[in-house]
């Protein structure tokens, strides 16, 4: 019987924010639980990232199984509210999607939480083959009011524009609940369901269940530049966390445990009150703390508990691991980029050689991991790493290794050359910068 398929992706979520990566407990206790109790149970890779250090670029790569670099709206960085109307800034209807593919396959699909690929008409979750969606359309709202940085109303049932009283992070848990419920019969008779769960937090603004008192002093001032501290932060994951922990027992209950696929993970690093440790950088750079995530996977029936992967690997990588388990079939027409880890999965002891490529409009990055190495560029310096004894990437070998140096260039110079060319009006969106919060 195929499995069940959860995506669970939280939003700017850091390195080491959850237990089970090393985090610190909060004030009140763990962070993160029923996360940690997921990694415990199922596989947790130590060298996964993010397609890119923002939001809407990964969620491109995630969606279409491909570098983000070879649609229009993938090189935005990200999209923003003012494209709203835009026809091209948006995840194209022709595209081939996961879910499209999934639901080729015999899956029922539903986004429940962030979109962030562009507004109706000319783009949206039901256009790209999810059967439901509730959530945002936006990058990001208030936890309260559900309103965008413009002030648009921005939660939605499907296409037309929905209000509900709630703090976000919750309601968007029960509504994962809810449709478990709603799909287990069809389940066990054989009908299986693909659930992208997309929260928005811990993105700003930093609102946790008790401060709907400030949601009139950040209406005009999403990134909340002048609020927000650890506390608030962490207890913002908790909210999602007890979220997740309340759909595992639903599954649980539903006799849907042992046959699904939780897989979680974060669009990209860390955010300003986020913990990388031991990463440097965050959201925005292609420092291992912009761009490596925690990756868990949870499957009963499949994956050993209490495993542990080094194995490389990228957004996309996990959307084609999702197609293949489902039985979905890459459109001929559409080659994906990602790659399938459904043996290291079966069997955490298992690796293979994956190359990974980034590149960045802002600061004009690039980046390539492969094996132990990392070459970087940032603005106009470059950098050779040894990830493996130098996380925090600060031993700069490129002179020492000159050849291994050239090489890697080389190889990104010819990847970057099969993809798309960045265009002279795609938009970096930056929310702040060194006038506002001091550099990392």
């Amino acid at each position: 019987m195929k499995p069940n398929l959860i995506y669970i992706v939280s939003d700017d979520l850091g390195y080491a924010d959850l237990g089970c990566y090393g985090g610190r407990e909060a004030q009140f206790g763990p962070v993160s639980p029923h996360i940690d109790a997921l990694a415990a149970g199922g596989l947790r890779f130590t060298e996964g990232y993010a397609n890119s250090p923002v939001c809407s670029p990964t969620r491109f790569a995630l969606m279409t199984m491909r570098y983000q670099y070879r649609l229009r709206g993938g090189m935005e960085e990200p999209i923003n509210s003012r494209s709203k109307g835009s026809t091209t800034l948006g995840l194209p209807t022709d595209i081939p999607t996961l879910p499209s593919q999934l639901r080729e396959a015999g899956y029922a699909t539903a986004l429940i939480g962030k979109w962030h690929l562009g507004y109706p008409p000319a783009f949206g979750p039901l256009r790209s083959g999810y059967d439901e969606f509730f959530g945002i359309m936006a990058g990001g709202v208030d936890y309260f009011t559900h309103c965008s940085g413009k002030g648009d109303h921005d939660l939605y049932i499907g296409e037309e524009s929905h209000r509900e009283v709630g703090y976000l992070t919750d309601v968007l848990s029960q509504r994962a609940v809810d449709y478990v419920q709603r799909m287990a019969p069809q389940a066990k008779e054989g009908k299986p369901f693909f659930l992208s769960l997309h929260y928005t937090a811990p993105h700003w603004p930093w609102e946790t269940r008790d401060d709907a008192h400030i949601t009139a002093d950040v209406a005009n001032n999403l990134f909340h530049l002048d609020g927000g501290n650890i506390h608030s932060y962490r207890r913002m994951i908790h909210h999602m966390d007890e979220g997740i922990g309340n759909l595992v027992a639903t599954l649980h209950e539903q006799g849907l445990l042992d046959n699904t696929l939780i897989v979680f993970t974060s669009d990209n690093g860390g955010e300003r009150f986020s913990d990388n440790w031991p990463l440097v950088g965050g959201k925005m750079d292609l420092t291992e703390g912009g761009i490596r995530v925690p990756w868990i996977a949870h499957w009963p029936a499949a994956i050993p508990a209490g495993s542990t992967s080094q194995q490389h690997c990228m957004t996309m990588d996990w959307s084609a691991t999702l197609l293949e388990l489902g039985g979905g079939q890459p459109h001929p027409d559409y080659p994906i980029d990602g790659v399938s880890l459904s043996e290291v999965l079966r069997n955490p002891d298992h690796d293979f050689e994956r190359p990974l490529y980034w590149r960045m409009n802002h600061r004009q990055q690039r980046a390539m991991r492969q094996g132990n190495w990392k070459y970087l560029k940032v603005d106009e310096h470059e950098y050779l790493f040894d990830i493996a004894t130098d996380a925090r990437e600060r031993a700069n070998l490129a002179q020492r290794q000159p050849e291994r140096f050239r090489a890697m260039r080389e190889a990104w110079l010819a990847w970057n050359a099969s993809v798309p060319a960045i265009p002279q009006d795609a938009a970096v969106s930056l929310g702040y910068s060194a006038k506002d919060l001091p550099q990392r």
